[in-house]
């Protein structure tokens, strides 16, 4: 039975990942951080079937201890502080987690397991200002947030200590990818959510900010399966995981909103473009520019070409396909909300 650790395996990927895992037979150990309430995130309903270690990316004896635990013979790390956003409030909180955090990893698995397989989770905002479309990867980096900047480091602190070391080290270059259960501050899942709330009428409109960004967007359970196929190849290198299609935040928005039963019209341009329903005339989507970034990253369209020839990967669900299944979830969790309210009146 192979052994494998997940860092992050509360987040989104961690959990579709450690499904994966325990599917394929492996016995699954996931990092996570001691919080005055016990939260299981995405992972409550697998709680009894993997092993939980209390560690923290920025505690290097801590990951030693993990690894010594585990004796894992792969290595995911998912764990990061995950907002773009946040990243220009707390830039060396996201720093010390999302680029040295990376190197701590590093450095457990080189002392207590060298021949172990590591996983990096690299990331499309490395490309940031782009500079060739759509990216692939040999394209030059151009971060444009701390958080870029961060994941950068862990892309390239990965790479050398694979030439330097000979450590089966991989980093997967993943592109947008989102899911039922992505967290509600990212901007997919606040617009499923408030297309849930206000066709279900608890909601009047959702204030979002540059509509026109155009992102490269593929579904988290897709994208795991490919994290688990770098780590079986002969030899070990990094990928583009991507679906070479692109979509603006207003398409994300209208195909959101027509999945919970409301057609949007929209009217003006720029910061004062609105989302209408059709069939009442109401505000449903404003902008809000409290939402931009300081730097914008407008488009990004992965080619994940290298990954469909040598990992034989290729996504499953298409675009429409994932907006269904998150506002599909986001309504059923919106109506038990109002369902246990109206009991508890």
């Amino acid at each position: 039975m192979k052994k494998a650790l997940i860092t992050g395996i509360t987040g989104q990927d961690g959990s579709y990942l450690a499904e994966l895992l325990l599917e394929k037979g492996y016995e699954v150990y996931g990092i996570w951080r001691r919080k005055s309430t016990v939260d299981y995130g995405n992972i409550a309903h697998l709680k009894d079937k993997v092993k939980l270690i209390y560690a923290d990316m920025t505690d290097a004896v801590s990951l030693i201890y993990a690894m010594k635990i585990s004796q894992a013979d792969e290595v995911y790390n998912l764990a990061a502080q995950s907002f773009v956003t946040t990243s220009w409030d707390t830039p060396i909180g996201t720093a010390d987690i999302n680029a040295l955090g990376v190197t701590n990893m590093l450095e457990a698995i080189r002392q207590v397991k060298p021949e172990a397989r590591f996983y990096q989770a690299s990331t499309s905002e490395m490309f940031g200002m782009v500079q060739e479309m759509p990216q692939k990867e040999s394209t030059p980096f151009y971060p444009r947030s701390p958080y870029g900047v961060a994941k950068l480091y862990g892309h390239w602190i990965t790479k050398n200590y694979r030439e330097s070391y000979g450590l089966f080290a991989c980093s997967g270059i993943l592109f947008n990818h989102e899911s039922e259960r992505r967290g509600l501050e990212f901007v997919t899942r606040k617009i499923t959510d408030a297309a849930a709330r206000i066709s279900l009428g608890i909601q009047d409109h959702v204030e979002l900010g540059n509509l026109d960004s155009k992102r490269d967007w593929g579904h988290s359970q897709d994208y795991v399966r490919a994290m688990w196929l770098m780590l079986q190849q002969d030899e070990p290198d990094d990928y583009v995981i991507a679906t070479n299609e692109t979509r603006t935040v207003r398409e994300f928005a209208e195909t959101a909103f027509r999945h919970a039963g409301i057609e949007i019209e929209w009217q003006g341009s720029g910061i004062n473009e609105i989302g209408i329903n059709k069939a009442d005339g109401r505000t449903v989507v404003r902008v809000n520019e409290n939402f931009f970034r300081p730097a914008e990253v407008d488009i990004l369209l992965g080619d994940p070409s290298k990954a469909q020839e040598k990992l034989g990967w290729k996504r499953e669900i298409s675009f429409s396909q994932l907006v269904e299944r998150m506002v599909r979830n986001d309504l059923e969790r919106v109506k038990q909300e109002i369902k246990i309210g109206e009991l508890m009146k």
